[in-house]
């Protein structure tokens, strides 16, 4: 893409999809990585040549450093990455799974993480970010309430018929209207713009639930009240945060990315074990969480228990896509005139990159 192309594209998408962009922010058993490996000094994957990958590559977050980029800073505080070869140098601050994406499809960054959405955004304007492994099999969106809010226990999307349900913009409201559509209800809820204060509307009494982030209701509860959520991604097949890279790199540099996939599948195996060891490594390295350590921890449980795994992680292993979560979200934004232009949704995404014969990856459901 020439200087100008890049330019234009910038210009085009930085307001219309940063609307976007928001959507999709210890135990001691062994078998993770760690003293506790099997096969003690051994290939920690089986797949590791030792030799090691020229280059010192980075990792742009979507956001703000939280409890749901664990993997990334458990691997590279073990010397996972290293151990598979890989340098992996700064992992920074991301501005958005906008940014993100743009940023891979670009060519700025090595590898970042984004979300399933954006990937297929921005490929729709001209850019080729590429998907290489699903960190989320399920979307982090959930509609939750408080049982003051709500006047009782929310436990199924039927029940918010004659409710008002209020959500920011982007990626979770069309999540949120495709549940209420599945369960029957949409024209019988109403649904509100709340923009970028929903958890202090929905505690103020405001609106009845939310949609959000997994997030979203933990904050909830961290202010002292009983929060019940309902998963969209238990009906509506979406995916959460996904690793992307530029297209044209990854195929230059294969064994960098299958490096980079190891690693990041055995850290968050050794943080799914350790929770609280990994959460002190977040937090180490980013001493401004201190003070929010618990909640941190809280999110990584809760992304590590309810969205890392699911039938295509048994069957196939950690990372893994499939063609119908990437088909829904690509209607989802074409019916709301999200996209830029024309893209085929089985384009953005590959699984060539993941080494199943790492046990990390092809057996990470045993493994954790």
């Amino acid at each position: 893409m020439s200087g100008t192309s890049r330019r234009a594209f910038l210009a085009a998408t930085g307001v219309a999809a940063s609307g976007l962009a928001g959507c999709l922010g210890g135990t001691d058993g062994a078998g993770a990585g760690g003293s506790g490996d099997e096969g003690g000094t051994a290939s920690p994957t089986g797949t590791t040549t030792g030799t090691p990958i020229p280059g010192e590559s980075s990792l742009l977050l979507n956001w703000k450093p939280s409890g749901l980029h664990v993997p990334y800073f458990a691997a590279k505080a073990n010397g996972f990455y290293e151990e598979e070869g890989l340098t992996l140098g700064e992992i920074r601050t991301g501005e958005g799974s906008t940014f993100s994406a743009k940023q891979t499809g670009l060519g700025n960054v090595d590898f970042a993480v984004t979300s399933s959405d954006q990937v297929l955004n921005v490929n729709s304007r001209d850019l080729s970010p590429l998907s290489v492994g699903v960190v989320m099999q399920k979307s982090p969106a959930v509609v939750f309430s408080t049982r003051e809010a709500f006047g009782g226990e929310l436990t199924s999307p039927d029940q918010l018929a004659g409710k008002t349900v209020g959500t920011g913009p982007g990626m979770v409201r069309m999540l949120t209207s495709l549940l209420l559509e599945d369960a029957g209800v949409r024209e019988d809820v109403e649904m509100v713009d709340t923009g970028y204060d929903t958890v202090q509307q929905l505690l103020s009494g405001e609106i009845d639930a939310a949609g959000g982030v997994f997030g979203d209701a933990i904050s909830a509860e961290a202010q002292g009240y009983t929060v019940d959520s309902l998963a969209v991604g238990d009906s509506i097949p979406s995916y959460g945060h996904v690793i992307a890279t530029n297209r044209e790199w990854a195929g230059d540099n294969s064994e960098a990315v299958r490096a980079f996939l190891r690693g990041t599948a055995r850290g968050a195996a050794w943080a799914h074990q350790r929770p609280g060891e990994a959460t002190d490594l977040l937090v180490d390295a980013n001493g401004v969480l201190e003070e929010s350590r618990d909640q941190q921890q809280q999110k990584w449980e809760r992304m590590a228990d309810g969205f890392m795994t699911g039938d295509a992680v048994a069957e196939h292993g950690w990372g893994w896509s499939e063609s119908e979560p990437w088909q829904v979200v690509h209607d989802a934004l074409a019916g709301a005139d999200a996209l830029g232009g024309e893209v085929d949704p089985a384009s953005v995404w590959t699984n060539e990159y993941l080494d199943t014969d790492s046990r990390f990856v092809g057996s990470y459901t045993d493994v954790i």
